[in-house]
């Protein structure tokens, strides 16, 4: 049964989840408060892990939690669950690619997607901001300005914004050398504890 609702689950967000891996975020969100497979935290870890490994960011993170909540058929039942509604919309559109190529209602529905599309991503982009950068807990619990946000987190997201934006040599760095950078980061100033 765990593994039809995982399949069951993927294959919803898959469906629903247009524009990408960030796409994904608000569904698994939606999941984890609904299923208990993993926390908002974990959330977080996992865009990180698939951020940082080769591969589209929705089937790293759906392989991510298949492989936590079942083992090694998990992550193969929530990637399969993940891209079967991909793989047949693509088929079925292959099959009749000629007949609307240049059906104006066809571009009309692209076009009305791509709102849609980006208020997943925005709403992506938000949680994983709050998720890293504020504490409403802290600052409800203590009322003081400086428990609202992570300020080393902040400090850490300037460095970064600044160096990437504003000095043209760091512009041109391959992402790989910031991904080490972070993991660095990261383990020096422990960031994860």
């Amino acid at each position: 049964m765990l593994y039809f609702k995982l399949f069951w689950e993927f294959f919803k967000t898959g469906l629903f989840a247009v524009g990408g891996g960030m796409a994904t975020v608000p569904f698994l969100q939606d999941m984890a408060a609904r299923t208990g497979w993993f926390t908002t935290e974990m959330l977080v870890n996992m865009i990180a892990v698939s951020e940082s490994t080769p591969g589209p960011i929705g089937v790293n993170m759906a392989t991510y939690t298949g492989f936590t909540v079942g083992g090694p058929l998990g992550a193969v039942i929530a990637t399969l669950g993940l891209a079967t509604p991909s793989i047949t919309v693509i088929l079925i559109v292959a099959a009749m690619l000629k007949a609307f190529r240049d059906n104006k209602y066809v571009d009309r529905i692209f076009y009305g997607i791509r709102p849609a599309s980006t208020a997943l991503i925005s709403s992506a982009w938000i949680t994983v901001v709050t998720i890293c950068l504020i504490h409403i807990g802290a600052f409800r619990a203590s009322g003081l300005i400086s428990d609202l946000f992570d300020w080393r987190n902040l400090v850490l997201f300037a460095v970064l914004w600044l160096a990437t934006n504003k000095i043209p040599k760091v512009k041109k760095w391959h992402p790989l050398a910031f991904i080490g950078i972070a993991a660095a980061v990261g383990i020096v100033f422990n960031f994860a504890g």
